[in-house]
């Protein structure tokens, strides 16, 4: 399990951003490269965010929330918060705190982060 989203706030919060996982396939911001979570820790690719395809995460690092509000998604009425990365305030995607409906219930406490936002990180290495 990774470690829990960071919640503070400050004005230099290139300095919170924590380098983790090195040698793992991991998804970092597309515009600070900060790590945001495992490859691992995908559930589903099958998610739709703000401005197109997102992945269903277990877990992420380096992310702060916004204010927790109701939102009309696709699938019903959810209490989410925006996340963002701590690296550069860019707006990853939103964290699922509650769905109504219960056949919702598995997305909370998950994260959708937008496809467009991330960089997909193999650290593959070539044998010479």
């Amino acid at each position: 399990m990774l470690p829990q989203a960071s919640s503070s706030s400050g004005s230099d919060t290139k300095q919170q951003v924590v380098q983790a996982y090195d040698g793992h396939p991991t998804y970092s911001c597309s515009k600070c490269s900060a790590v945001i979570s495992l490859q691992d820790e995908l559930i589903s690719k099958a998610f739709s965010g703000r401005d197109g395809r997102g992945f269903l995460m277990q877990s992420a690092v380096n992310v702060k929330m916004g204010k927790r509000e109701d939102r009309s998604l696709m699938t019903g009425v959810h209490t989410v918060a925006d996340v963002f990365c701590v690296g550069c305030d860019e707006r990853l995607g939103w964290y699922y705190h509650k769905a109504a409906d219960p056949s919702q219930k598995y997305k909370e406490a998950k994260y959708l982060l937008e496809r467009e936002k991330l960089i997909k990180e193999n650290n593959w290495t070539l044998d010479d």
